[in-house]
């Protein structure tokens, strides 16, 4: 049973693909279908009563009504501790910057049904910034923003040719006469408004954002359906990773944002597998990291504040500004709903001793091997959720990333000392290896590896947070690189 709605819970849907002032080549088939699945999931899943729902579509989303309707139904109609859920199915586009708050000079924007093309750019759409001013002023409340349109202004190389054209099933706006030379050098829309360029709003107002692609990126309707049937892949994956237990990947009746983030992104390479001039699709997810390995809809159990004896299925309620966030009880199994990805045998732990099962002041070490290089995190977590972060740390004498395929035991004889099992009950290792050279030295100092108790579900939250960010160093944005491995044990 979904969760009854409150009151004053609200949500705002739009939808555009017919567009009144732009040739047929830039019809969208998709957005009515979006429409539709999203009304069904948020009935459904997320318990919100119809009546909280309102939705714009095609000729009733032009622009006064967009910007009226958020200002009216979304934020003059909730307050702080209610649910706003706001979406956009259509295109996305880039303006010239007039307050000079961007720094590549352009401002993001979603495309109304009355947008019209201008001499050198688009007029009448609705600018992030513009977006920014409202979510500021929905401060306190459990905000969901989800946006199917395109991340860039530009089209991959691939694909730059099209650019001016259009391409079928790309939701994107090339700014008029736009060339494809001038298309690559800008950064294209950015599906979360401005919450990547802003993360104040992230830590401020609480917003939960999810988009359909990273920047440079195209996001897509499923052209391989008949057009009638078509529908934003980004939109489907999202619909259906919290209709049913597909995105549960630890299976524990709990599909965390974190989950549900892996599973869209699965689905949308999947997507683009498949297509000739897709390249790449990584969905961008932006929240506070401890939002991660909370539940993604409303609890299924009746009981949500039980606290359970390693029940996986259980699930605690803890209470935020924005309102009850879900999770599960169980310290242990909450940690595989904070990384979200599936475990695929990339990262393989050992440790030196013929059984999982130790007894207190028993001896061992632990051994790391990854199929591919990348810097090594690991921790030994125990079932009351207290963390140490085994590696990296200052006895360490090897400090240069994994090499692919090549064990690192710990500790060596460089250490001066062993590690001995302690305490009773359920323990996990946890490896993570991260191919990228991203800097996690502030989330994972080694000047606490060995020393420092730290609490699991904090600690991870905030590295999975990092990791969850696009990559930027090479020149297509993409999702960073990086694998998971752990290790059941016992202490008795």
């Amino acid at each position: 049973m979904a969760l009854p709605a409150l009151a004053a819970d609200r949500a705002l849907l739009i939808g555009v693909g017919t567009y009144q002032n732009l040739p047929p080549k830039f019809t969208l088939h998709g957005p009515k279908n979006d429409l539709v699945a999203m009304q069904e999931m948020l009935t459904g899943k997320l318990g919100f009563d119809p009546s909280s729902i309102r939705v714009l579509k095609d000729e009733q989303a032009n622009r006064e009504a967009i910007l009226a309707a958020i200002d009216t139904w979304l934020v003059e109609g909730t307050k702080p501790g209610d649910r706003v859920y706001l979406y956009y199915s259509g295109h996305g586009l880039q303006v010239q910057d007039q307050d000079g708050d961007e720094e590549d000079g352009m401002d993001e924007a979603l495309a109304p049904v009355d947008i019209v093309a201008g001499d050198t750019d688009w007029q009448g759409a609705v600018l992030d910034d513009e977006i920014d001013q409202r979510l500021e002023r929905l401060k306190g409340r459990a905000v969901t923003l989800v946006i199917d349109a395109c991340h860039s202004g530009t089209i991959s190389r691939s694909l730059s040719e099209d650019v001016a054209a259009g391409i079928d099933g790309a939701r994107f706006l090339p700014r008029p006469n736009a060339r494809p030379v001038e298309q690559a050098l800008t950064r294209g829309l950015r599906i979360d408004l401005a919450v990547v360029d802003k993360p104040k709003l992230v830590s401020e107002v609480g917003v939960t954002a999810w988009s359909a692609s990273a920047p440079y990126q195209v996001a897509w309707e499923d052209v391989r359906l008949p057009v009638e049937e078509r529908h934003g892949v980004f939109t489907a994956a999202f619909v259906a990773g919290q209709s049913g237990a597909a995105a549960d990947a630890n299976g524990n009746g709990l599909t965390s944002n974190a989950e549900l983030f892996e599973f869209v992104k699965a689905q949308s390479a999947g997507y683009c597998a498949s297509q000739k001039k897709c390249g790449s699709l990584d969905p961008q997810l932006e929240t506070k990291a401890q939002n991660l390995g909370a539940s993604a809809t409303a609890p299924d159990k009746a009981d949500a504040t039980s606290e359970g004896q390693g029940g996986g299925t259980q699930q605690a309620s803890s209470q935020n500004e924005s309102g009850p966030a879900y999770g599960d009880a169980n310290a242990i199994a909450a940690l595989s709903d904070i990384i979200g990805k599936t475990e695929a045998g990339d990262v393989g732990i050992s440790i030196d001793r013929p059984s999982m099962t130790m007894k207190a002041g028993d001896v061992f070490k632990v051994t790391v091997n990854s199929r591919t290089g990348g810097n090594l995190l690991l921790f030994d977590i125990n079932a009351q959720g207290k963390a140490i972060q085994i590696f990296p740390n200052e006895f360490a004498q090897k400090t240069t990333p994994l090499a692919a395929d090549v064990p690192l035991t710990l500790p060596d004889e460089y250490y001066g000392f062993e590690f001995e099992a302690s305490g009773e009950g359920e323990n996990v290792f946890v490896a993570l290896v991260v191919a990228d050279p991203v800097d996690l030295s502030d989330v994972a100092p080694k000047t606490r590896g060995l020393k420092v108790e730290l609490n699991a579900r904090e600690t991870l939250s905030e590295i999975v947070a990092r990791l969850q960010k696009t990559w930027t160093d090479d020149l297509d944005r993409r999702g960073i690189r990086w694998s998971v491995g752990t290790l059941s044990y016992r202490v008795e």
